[in-house]
């Protein structure tokens, strides 16, 4: 009973207090909440447009690039003809992430990826340092997948012409260049595409995929003709160690299959199509891997890769004796660098697409052409911030903490799995990971050993990153949370 000499306002009842920082920290946004938002941005919505076929094309075309092309002579040296299962057992650790990001795509299909995984089960900060790591990753490695572009280009110009763009334009910032043209004209064709809409820009992709593993095929078939069985008699030179270096080495190659599920918000059928797309890719990609891996040593001692980033050029022009196919799988490489410059650069806007409908980045970032579908200013502002950094600025040890970046992604996935797992155990799954928590754990534990393995440089330089992030986060998207300003409003009304 109340006190009937107390004054009125004494008599009403308490208002909740306001939550406090720990409380908004690890605030969680519901799943449904999440979904119910899909697709919505500023001033217009994303279009469903992309199918199965189409969200595959995305993955392997963010993972099959660069590594297959330049990778494999750096991991011949260390494993011998093993390379092969070396190849095996980094797809094998890949696989356990991939598992928990199939499983989460499919329960939760939005555009944040991992980001919004963390939001919804270990809470805003979590979300936001999983943010701001895949700004890293996606950001910083179109840059640095560009910048390799131009040489790519000067070798098949080289090839065809007999004209190459001098170092100055063409080289890396630090290395000899100046001013990397060709880095940003690729940023700024896959911008152009991306611009049209996802629709568009995935029809390209698929065409561009299509051309890199038809190289690859055709490397094999080629490659084939000059396979001696010799090749493969001292199996693991370097037992069991050198295979596993190998291995810790190509793990980066399979880095991209995560870009499927940035497509959340505009494919038709996310819940049944994004688990299928993650696993059909990493399936296409380490079967590509393996099978080149095996037709290249095949082809040529091991003892002969220590000297070549362009050894499968060299194979070919070794087999046939003609330099013509060396020069072909130039324009395909160049091919494959676009491809994935444009799929990275379509996860990254869709990453900060999310970060800006939750209000923990400006808005502008979450603007949607109403004819278009897509996000253009977030578009253009991506881009050209990459095409600069990837032009003008040397990525150093920055380019080899995107790799850091990925696998702290990764690990937080596999916890959220697990944690989505308790928290909501009858929530409908179209995909499950099999033997959980057990792979989950497998999984994050990979991650952590390979982030083990860097070096003190690259984690000062994430040191670094993560500091800035956390003062961007409390200087601007802690304050401007919808989330946290939801709550803040439903609290002062109650008052």
């Amino acid at each position: 009973m109340l006190d009937q000499g107390a004054p009125p306002q004494e008599q009403r009842t308490a208002a909740p207090a306001s939550p406090g920082v720990a409380a908004r920290l690890m605030r969680r946004k519901p799943v449904e909440r999440l979904v119910a938002e899909g697709g919505q941005g500023e001033g217009g919505s994303l279009r469903r447009s992309l199918g199965l076929w189409q969200l595959t094309m995305i993955s392997i075309g963010a993972t099959l690039g660069t590594g297959i092309f330049v990778v494999l002579g750096e991991a011949v040296p260390k494993a011998g003809p093993a390379v092969t299962l070396s190849f095996v057992i980094a797809g094998l650790t890949a696989l356990f992430s991939a598992l928990s990001y199939a499983e989460l795509a499919g329960t939760i299909p939005v555009a944040g990826s991992s980001y919004s995984y963390a939001y919804a089960t270990m809470g805003e900060l979590i979300a936001w340092v999983c943010g701001w790591c895949l700004l890293l990753e996606y950001g910083v490695s179109v840059a640095a997948v560009a910048v390799g572009w131009g040489e790519y280009l000067n070798e098949l110009l080289d090839g065809t012409i007999g004209v190459t763009i001098p170092d100055a334009l063409s080289a890396p910032p630090g290395d000899g260049g100046v001013f990397n043209l060709p880095a940003l004209i690729v940023v700024l064709l896959a911008m152009a595409f991306l611009l049209g809409g996802a629709k568009e820009s995935a029809r390209a992709n698929t065409i561009m995929v299509c051309v890199k593993i038809a190289a690859l095929v055709l490397f094999c078939a080629i490659g084939f003709m000059g396979f001696k069985s010799g090749n493969y008699a001292h199996f693991m030179p370097f037992g069991m160690a050198g295979v596993s270096a190998a291995g810790a080495t190509l793990f980066f190659s399979y880095i991209g299959f995560d870009a499927a599920s940035t497509a959340g918000e505009e494919a038709k059928n996310a819940q049944r199509d994004l688990p299928r797309a993650i696993m059909l890719s990493l399936v296409i990609v380490t079967a590509l891997y393996v099978l080149v891996a095996a037709v290249a040593v095949g082809a040529r001692p091991w003892r002969k890769f220590n000297d070549s980033e362009a050894a499968l050029a060299r194979i070919m022009t070794d087999v046939t004796g003609q330099s013509f196919w060396g020069t072909l799988l130039a324009f395909c490489a160049v091919i494959a660098i676009a491809s994935v410059v444009l799929t990275v650069l379509y996860g990254q806007t869709r990453i900060l697409f999310a970060m800006s409908r939750d209000g923990l980045v400006p808005k502008v970032f979450a603007k949607v052409h109403p004819k278009t579908g897509a996000p253009r200013a977030n578009t253009v502002i991506v881009s050209l911030f990459c095409g600069v950094l990837a032009a003008a600025i040397p990525l150093g040890q920055l380019a080899d903490a995107t790799s850091i970046g990925t696998l702290f992604a990764f690990a937080l996935v596999n916890v959220a799995v697990v944690v989505l797992r308790r928290s909501r155990p009858g929530m409908p799954r179209t995909f499950r990971v099999p033997l959980s928590p057990v792979l989950p754990a497998l999984g994050f534990a990979f991650c952590v050993w390979m982030m083990g393995s860097l070096s003190a440089v690259t984690w000062v330089v994430f040191g670094v990153w993560m500091a800035v992030g956390l003062v961007f986060y409390f200087g601007y998207g802690y304050r401007r949370s919808r989330l946290a300003t939801s709550a803040d409003v439903a609290v002062a009304a109650e008052k």
